[in-house]
């Protein structure tokens, strides 16, 4: 049976990622790139002083909503999950070293995604019942689109998201904890399963000020060991470094050279998984991250927006790269074991990371430094997710829906521990690219809404410069 479902969802996922998604993809960033006059380059240094200036591990319980901090803390738990570690591990094992370098495009384009999907989430967010701010795709894709239409696409997009980011999405995110935790430390799955479900739990049932707690907290700590320990190593390789980003490069436009086949077959299979894992590593396009900043609360939408950029750069560019680099610098260059794309047996996207810090760190350290880097990943990636499932069912549902939302949630992260992994994330991509869909077609219609709120802003810094 799990074969027959794998088969079946492998070819579905060859079409979406293959096809329909890159056009999406690079069309939405692109298309947002010149119509905000590349907003990801003209504002990156205002995002990042937005960013460091509100860095807090206490930023204290909010009346409503979110800082800005927390929430953009929030969205790059989300981000910075298996994505990153094994993600980005099952592409270059796939697409070669040069699939990073298509991630990297996927990236920069993205940054102007994402700033679209804050700024539309915070334009279009509503006040709930309780006082507290409500938002995220299914809210503006029914301010873009009136009626029936409307409702029906977003109906769409919210029964994607509650599969890929409550239900499938953390299966992936707990399979990869208690594959890495087994490997590392022996420890059984069922071990692992109870306590990840127990921890979320607790979490969950304390509602966004607990959640927003956690995740300024754990993220800042969490990226700064990995980000530490990555360095350690590059440090000890450092005369492969430039052949490093020579491989990236090359490989980027000649894979067939190192992943075999036609340059015309192995050309798609590096960009393909360079979308498809960049995707779901930093997630501009997909609707996810939108969720969290609806909840910010910032002075204007576009204050948001530039923030959201940051988190994909610290995502992609910071994050991903250092363990790409780690992963080519101590396995691909002529010393190491994949040199010449050769994949021995028993390493595949679950270990490789963990065999390429053991290159340096001895296999012991090496398989535990990623274990836990990937359980704080990933469990952070869980809690943020389950809240962006938990804000569409609340949508489609109600609020009574909400216990039994939670309830097969931390079932699906228990049994995710012990699912065979290439099924968990077959099914995760395809929900992953089905939320694309509606989502990419709800922020080209919104382009004048996201236009003008960059405008409004422009207009008004220039008000307040002649002032002074």
């Amino acid at each position: 049976m799990e074969q027959t479902i794998f088969k079946f969802v492998s070819k579905v996922n060859t079409y979406l990622s293959d096809y329909i998604l890159i056009v999406l993809l690079v069309g939405v960033g692109l298309w947002y790139t010149i119509k905000t006059r590349f907003v990801q380059i003209r504002y990156f240094g205002r995002g990042l002083k937005h960013v460091f200036g509100e860095l807090r591990l206490n930023g204290g319980k909010q009346r409503s909503g979110m800082s800005s901090f927390q929430a953009l803390a929030t969205a790059i738990a989300a981000q910075v999950g298996t994505g990153n570690i094994v993600g980005a591990s099952g592409a270059i094992l796939t697409g070669g070293p040069g699939a990073i370098f298509w991630m990297w495009i996927i990236a920069f384009f993205g940054m102007a995604t994402i700033y679209s999907e804050a700024t539309a989430a915070q334009e279009t967010r509503v006040s709930g019942e309780d006082g507290h701010p409500k938002g995220g795709p299914v809210y503006y894709i029914t301010h873009a689109f009136k009626g029936a239409g409307g409702k029906a696409l977003a109906a769409w997009f919210s029964i994607a998201a509650i599969l890929a980011l409550g239900f499938m999405g953390c299966m992936v995110q707990s399979n990869s904890i208690a594959s890495t935790m087994g490997t590392a430390f022996g420890i059984p799955w069922y071990v692992t399963g109870l306590v990840v479900a127990v921890l979320c739990f607790i979490i969950f049932i304390g509602g966004i000020g607990r959640l927003a707690s956690v995740t300024e907290k754990i993220v800042p700590v969490m990226a700064g060991i990995f980000i530490l320990g990555a360095l350690a190593v590059l440090c000890v390789r450092i005369r492969y470094i430039p052949s490093t980003f020579g491989m990236i490069f090359r490989y980027a436009f000649t894979p067939e050279a190192i992943i075999g086949g036609s340059i015309g077959s192995a050309l798609k299979i590096a960009i393909s998984q360079g979308a498809k894992r960049g995707l779901f590593s930093n997630e501009a396009g997909m609707g996810s991250t939108p969720h969290a900043h609806a909840l910010a609360n910032v002075n204007e939408p576009h204050e948001q927006g530039i923030v959201a950029m940051i988190g994909v750069f610290i995502d992609t560019f910071v994050v991903l790269t250092l363990n790409a680099l780690v992963i080519i610098s101590t396995l691909y260059t002529p010393d190491g074991p994949l040199a010449g794309g050769v994949i021995p047996a028993g390493i595949g996207k679950g270990n490789l990371a963990q065999t390429a810090f053991g290159t340096v760190f001895g296999p012991a350290f090496g398989s535990a430094f990623v274990a836990i880097c990937l359980f704080f990943f990933a469990f952070s990636t869980i809690i943020s997710w389950n809240l962006f499932g938990k804000i569409n069912m609340d949508w489609l549902c109600g609020k009574k829906s909400l216990v039994l939302y939670q309830i097969i949630a931390i079932l699906f992260i228990f049994l995710g521990t012990k699912l065979q992994n290439d099924t968990v994330w077959e099914l995760t991509d395809m929900f992953n690219n089905l939320m694309v869909l509606p989502n990419a077609i709800a922020l080209f219609a919104l382009t004048g809404l996201v236009l003008r709120s960059l405008k409004r802003h422009e207009e008004n810094k220039i008000k307040t410069d002649s002032a002074k």
